[in-house]
């Protein structure tokens, strides 16, 4: 009899999971879709001014491979670049000089803030200082992009054109990110792949129908803060970056904080906007996942339980539903279990798909997220600790602890 409960427990559970994994398929805003790219547009009769915003931290690494790309933009209009030098202990600024003057193209001025003031991160406290050196210049537009972003050559106008023509305030690409090492064609497309399944690209941009003032925004706010063209009289309405001083995940904070004040935005996928950071070892992937996941989860407990159980639910359950069902031999569990595995890896193709990646990886997308599971416990457990979100050499500190300023 218990036997038979057990098995019973494990259908039951097998069909939720295949329930959650039809209604993810279908209601979830299509996020496994992957031609969410630049809109339609159309070149300006006047090419606005574009002040391109570059916060780096000990980038000496990857500045030869990203840096060239944006002083080459081949922009009609006016456009210069800022480059703010962090803190770094690398020669960063010194290589982005030396760089600059290797080539003709666009303008380049190298600035350090100094130290953070106590409620601000250092990457918004860069941007910050970056914005107001901008601003000296009046820009209609603002690119904010990392400092590991190669660019194409047409990616400025392109991201403008956009912009005009749709009426965005923020005009953001998903940079493809590095898959060379094998660690990081496991990882790296299933973390954008669950960065859309949280943030459907299709819903960011979408308006709909309201009852009362005609057309109503979705909540649904996201940008990937590789890239980022911000429109500078929507920057300041937003109050960008002031607004988010303590953002760890800066990117999501500043979309929110543009929609909240009336601005229209649009992410999608790059096709020529790439990442040129490597993440060679589990452990390169693990300090980035980690670093920010409990962040996202708002540092609640209740959100990383339902989080956690979630994950073990919709990614876990299906392949131990067909374990279970062939060494006990119930064709329900098994073939439910299946059904659910075979959704889910149907739906990461496409991802998978973009990234050049071959296809058989997609039944392996229930072991590459218990190990997001893990990160993302061990986010927590770093917090509790009282070690905060770390990077590049910086620990920020837990909520609550830093005083409110401003």
């Amino acid at each position: 009899m218990g036997h038979t409960a057990h098995v019973s427990a494990v259908v039951w559970t097998a069909a939720v999971s295949l329930a959650a994994w039809l209604w993810l398929l279908l209601a979830q805003g299509f996020f496994w879709r992957t031609d969410v790219r630049l809109p339609i547009r159309r070149e300006p009769d006047a090419w606005p001014s574009v002040c391109v915003v570059v916060p780096a931290r000990d980038e000496a690494a990857v500045l030869p491979a990203s840096l060239p790309s944006l002083l080459a933009q081949d922009y009609p209009g006016r456009a210069e670049v800022f480059l703010i030098d962090d803190g770094s202990t690398d020669g960063t600024g010194e290589l982005a000089r030396e760089l600059a003057g290797r080539q003709h193209g666009l303008p380049l001025t190298v600035a350090s803030p100094g130290e953070p003031p106590t409620g601000w991160t250092g990457k918004l406290w860069a941007v910050r200082h970056g914005i107001a050196l901008a601003r000296a210049r009046e820009p209609e537009y603002l690119l904010l992009t990392d400092a590991d972003i190669a660019h194409a050559p047409d990616s400025l106008r392109e991201l403008v054109s956009a912009a005009g023509t749709g009426g965005f305030d923020v005009v953001s690409q998903m940079a493809r990110l590095r898959v060379e090492s094998p660690w990081e064609r496991l990882v790296v497309p299933a973390f954008v792949y669950f960065f859309a399944q949280l943030y459907p690209f299709r819903r960011i941009g979408k308006e709909r129908a309201g009852k009362r003032k005609g057309k109503r925004r979705t909540r649904t706010a996201a940008a990937a803060g590789g890239c980022v063209l911000l429109r500078s009289d929507a920057a300041e309405r937003a109050r960008i970056p002031d607004a988010i001083r303590h953002a760890v995940i800066d990117d999501v904070a500043l979309a929110r904080a543009v929609k909240d004040s009336g601005g229209r935005i649009w992410l999608g996928l790059a096709d020529r906007v790439d990442s040129v950071r490597p993440y060679p070892r589990l452990h390169d992937l693990w300090r980035m996942v980690s670093r920010s996941a409990y962040a996202q989860l708002r540092h609640n407990p209740l959100v990383l339980f339902g989080t956690v159980t979630g994950l073990t639910l919709v990614y876990l359950v299906p392949p131990a539903a067909v374990a279970v069902g062939a060494v006990a031999g119930s064709a329900e569990a098994a073939v439910l279990g299946a059904l659910a595995w075979l959704v889910m890896a149907g739906t990461y193709a496409p991802m998978l798909r973009y990234y050049r990646q071959p296809l058989w990886l997609a039944p392996l997308l229930p072991f590459t997220a218990s190990l997001y599971l893990l990160m993302t416990v061990d986010s927590a457990v770093q917090h509790y600790r009282g070690r905060g979100a770390a990077w590049k050499g910086r620990t920020y500190a837990r909520p609550g602890t830093v005083p409110d300023e401003g």
